[in-house]
């Protein structure tokens, strides 16, 4: 037996594992600075936040082997480096190696089990928006936010917001009557939007977060948007749309200011998707009246209607 079979018996057992999870924090807090959670001994691919990005951001990813000599590998999206770890100390060449190649087979596996999830997500939403009658146009989160249903459809109490990629509709997003948003489990969220109006050649076309905003943009403007659904989306479905249009429209991100949320993110990230996509940038223009609580295009428009 060698010597790396037998750091693999020593280490084998449920009463390690506290330890383990604990040492490879450790290691994570390194780099990433100071994490109240613990990791996950899996073996399967985990995100998680990193200490200082955009809140809501989970750029950071580790993976974590338990059974033999525990180890594992973590790092971020951002960035092309992997970190090693090992409660054996410094991995040999061999071990290293091997490490690498069970970290690809979890990798292949993560975006094998994501890419059904997606797939169901896609076929349960194309079976409930063919199944969903049109949205009441008196529905009370349409009347809170004084827009029209334009073609939302409905369940039960719930309003359908179709989000596609490629053409194709992939998700929901539903909203209920007090608001709440939820988009469909496991389905694909990032590159997608949802689309209102008509794209034509030589026109704008708006790119914004919620679709309560989308339709505030549209019925003022008479022009096509794309509504994102998040921040973190503003830019993927900005490239997405400059590659499919080229120079045939002019893309305008039409972002949301939390003027008061530390670090602006809404700012911020219309800001990058701008610079990314070679589009124009517009910000709701604040009245001295308005209420700091204000933050998008849609929140002037219902102030604007009680005033």
């Amino acid at each position: 037996m060698t010597t790396f079979q037998q750091r693999r018996v020593a280490l084998t057992g449920s009463a390690c594992l506290q330890k383990v999870e604990h040492a490879f924090r450790e290691a994570l807090q390194g780099i990433f600075g100071r994490l109240d959670w613990l990791p996950e001994g899996d073996g399967s691919i985990h995100r998680f936040h990193v200490p200082g990005d955009r809140i809501g951001s989970r750029n950071g990813w580790y993976v974590l082997f338990v059974d033999g000599v525990a180890a594992g590998a973590f790092g971020t999206w951002k960035s092309a480096q992997v970190h090693h770890w090992s409660s054996a100390g410094e991995l040999s060449a061999t071990e290293l190696e091997e490490s690498r190649q069970r970290i690809e087979q979890a990798r292949a596996q993560r975006q094998a089990e994501q890419q059904q999830r997606q797939q169901d997500a896609a076929e349960l939403a194309q079976r409930g928006w063919s199944n969903a009658r049109r949205a009441d146009p008196a529905h009370v989160y349409l009347a809170s936010k004084h827009i029209r249903s334009y073609a939302l459809r409905q369940r039960a109490g719930e309003l359908l917001v179709p989000l596609y990629h490629s053409g194709e509709l992939v998700n929901l997003q539903r909203i209920s009557a007090t608001g709440r948003k939820r988009f469909l489990y496991g389905g694909r969220v990032t590159g997608c939007y949802s689309p209102l109006g008509n794209i034509s050649p030589g026109k704008p076309l708006y790119v914004c977060e919620g679709w309560a905003t989308g339709a505030t943009i549209h019925e003022s403007s008479g022009m096509a948007v794309a509504c994102a659904m998040n921040a973190s989306n503003l830019m993927p479905v900005a490239l997405a749309l400059k590659a499919r249009y080229g120079d045939q429209v002019q893309l305008v991100i039409a972002g949301d200011d939390d003027r008061n949320t530390p670090g602006n993110p809404g700012r911020t990230a219309a800001t990058a998707a701008a610079l990314a996509a070679g589009a124009l940038v517009t910000f709701p223009e604040w009245p001295d009246d308005a209420p700091p609580s204000l933050t998008d295009f849609n929140d002037l428009h219902v102030w604007r209607a009680g005033a």
